[in-house]
């Protein structure tokens, strides 16, 4: 049995300033709503560089300290293993600006139930927020899947 897999790399980012959270309106209509910044890791770039480069793309932001606070994974149809690393700070300089992915704009934690989510981005939440958890997973059940959280 083959130990190597084709995967996808991408980042997320979750950016506190006391009592709110730095959000996105993605406009991409795979996966639209209220998501954090973030996405592709490029080849040969470090996880760590990719995220302050993603947010900044994103959110015209320079973060600091990013630190790796879970993941999410599943495999695509053409069975690709698709990971999202999870990262989150509280250090960040600049100006922030909307991008091509969407509007960014500060909420306060407590409300983010109120707005119109990412498919499943609460969920993913728990990951951000809890210490205990640090792992989302989609299963596929036959025609359905299944969200387990670790």
């Amino acid at each position: 049995m083959a130990r190597a897999e084709k995967a996808i790399l991408t980042n997320m980012c979750m950016i506190e300033d006391d009592d709110f959270i730095l959000v996105q309106d993605r406009m991409n209509p795979d996966w639209p709503g209220l998501t954090f910044p973030g996405g592709h890791i490029e080849h040969e770039e470090s996880f760590h560089n990719a995220v302050i480069r993603e947010v900044w793309e994103e959110t015209g932001l320079t973060i600091q300290n990013p630190y790796l606070c879970g993941y999410k994974q599943f495999q695509t149809n053409d069975d690709e293993r698709y990971v999202v690393f999870f990262y989150k700070t509280d250090k960040f300089s600049g100006e922030l600006k909307s991008s091509d992915e969407g509007k960014v704009f500060w909420i306060k934690k407590e409300e983010l139930a109120n707005y119109e989510l990412a498919n499943d981005f609460l969920e993913m939440y728990k990951i951000f927020v809890d210490d205990k958890l640090s792992e989302f997973y989609y299963r596929q059940n036959g025609d359905d899947w299944q969200i387990e959280i670790y």
